[in-house]
């Protein structure tokens, strides 16, 4: 039995669950998120608690009556091109991960961040980087590939693929039943689908960044490059004014003009709420027959994810527009994700290796 704690950072907030774990069963003892922008703030369980410092500084103190942390997971979004697996942080790991910064900048820095951090507050842990990308490095060239030049692609330009822990749990968590050919919608503020051919991917929405693909909470999905030389030429936007037009702006929120979560948009009269949900079931339709598309058919359609798990409007109108492939309700199904249990697996796994 080791006792892991598992990280996983987001944009406001460290969300953490301490587990038990034992062989390949993660068993959670403690789970909740600080708020990394404002000291003072955890929850756990759902229930606000008081404790002093930085967000790392208020877990350790809520873990203080816990067993001793033994290892501890860090989910990293983007492993870039010479990260392809997980692996235990030495500074070899933590010299690669540096390297991929200009590969998801929203995301590696902070984690990176973390990853010091939690060094400082549970010193000689070993730690493991758990990384989104890994679990799409077995797809084929022709699905990773970018229509780029040579030289290009010579540095790393590619489709990585995201969302990858969230995945890896599905399959686990299915197991025996996991059919040949499964499709798997992440649906949330990030989205994505999936190819899974014998539990392995082969084909994924998401690209270069976690930007591609079906749209999401505040990210477009696909876009035309076009719109970027236009935005760039005719109103001469920086790549930070990009940044925060394509990363912050857009999606659902930029459609609806009113909030990137799918339940204020369900409660809202205004049409331009009813047009973004409209758009997102309609490139979530075209991602999943995508994924059909590259596996010769689909067995299995899982939702995972806040949306894919408790919207079942959302979940009925993407299906109702799939008949046409076969699938209704007996080929379809919700899995709740479970990317802090994945993390503490792999954590336990190579911590000591």
């Amino acid at each position: 039995m080791t006792t892991v704690l598992a990280l996983n950072v987001g944009s406001s907030t460290l969300k953490f669950g301490l587990f038990d774990v034992d062989a390949d069963v993660a068993h959670v003892r403690v789970a909740g998120d600080a708020d990394t922008a404002h000291e003072g703030s955890i929850r756990v369980h759902g229930k606000q608690v008081d404790a002093p410092g930085d967000a790392l500084d208020r877990i350790a103190h809520v873990l203080k009556d816990q067993p001793q942390v033994e290892a501890i997971g860090h989910r990293i979004v983007h492993g870039g091109p010479k990260l392809r697996e997980h692996r235990r942080i030495d500074g070899e790991v933590l010299r690669m991960l540096d390297a991929a910064r200009a590969f998801a900048p929203l995301h590696v820095p902070a984690a990176l961040k973390i990853v010091r951090r939690a060094g400082e507050v549970f010193p000689g842990v070993p730690a493991v980087a758990c990384l989104d990308t890994a679990f799409h490095s077995t797809m084929p060239e022709v699905a990773r590939v970018l229509p780029l030049p040579r030289a290009l692609r010579d540095e790393g330009i590619e489709r990585y693929g995201f969302h990858g822990l969230s995945c890896e749990s599905i399959v686990r968590e299915l197991g025996p039943d996991l059919p040949t050919r499964t499709v798997i919608a992440h649906l949330g503020n990030g989205a994505s689908v999936t190819a899974v051919l014998d539990g392995r991917s082969v084909d994924t929405s998401m690209g270069l960044t976690p930007t591609g693909g079906i749209v999401m909470g505040s990210r477009p999905g696909d876009l035309d490059p076009g719109v970027i030389e236009w935005l760039m030429r005719e109103k001469d936007w920086s790549a930070d004014e990009l940044d925060t037009c394509i990363n912050r702006q857009s999606g659902l929120k930029g459609l609806s003009g009113i909030s990137s979560d799918m339940r204020e948009l369900h409660a809202s009269k205004e049409p331009a709420a009813q047009l973004a949900i409209d758009v997102f079931v309609h490139t979530a339709r075209k991602g999943i027959a995508g994924m059909a598309a590259s596996m010769g058919g689909i067995d299995l359609l899982v939702f995972t994810g806040g949306i894919g798990e408790h919207d079942h409007l959302v979940r009925d109108a993407i299906v109702e527009g799939l008949h046409w492939a076969g699938i209704g309700t007996t080929h379809m199904a919700v899995v709740p994700t479970g990317e802090d249990a994945q993390i503490a697996l792999h954590a336990a796994r190579l911590a000591f290796t």
